[in-house]
């Protein structure tokens, strides 16, 4: 992907946890990122951006982690630019 580091892997699995925060508070996400090659990143995004980001998730697309940059890429949102390059849609497992 232009502009993505060296580091950048095919997500496999993404977990979520809402953590409560006070009544009436909207509280906290964290989401645990697994690329292909098993390294784990986590990240603490707002409501609102987990509300995009499970969208994103859900959507056909393929998942890209780039830890250097802390950037999420969802490739292939229309067309399929990246198939020729051998990368796939992973089963992803939304725990």
């Amino acid at each position: 992907m232009p502009g993505a580091s060296d580091q950048t892997r095919p997500v496999k699995v993404v977990n979520a946890n809402w953590v409560a925060g006070e009544d009436g508070d909207d509280g906290r996400f964290e989401l645990m990122i697994v690329t292909e090659d098993d390294q784990r990143h986590t990240i603490s995004p707002s409501p609102a951006s987990t509300t995009a980001l499970m969208a994103l998730i859900q959507a056909r697309s393929i998942l890209l982690w780039d830890p250097e940059n802390r950037t999420l890429i969802a490739a292939n949102l229309v067309g399929t630019w990246l198939a020729p390059t051998g990368l796939t849609r992973a089963n992803l497992v939304i725990e």
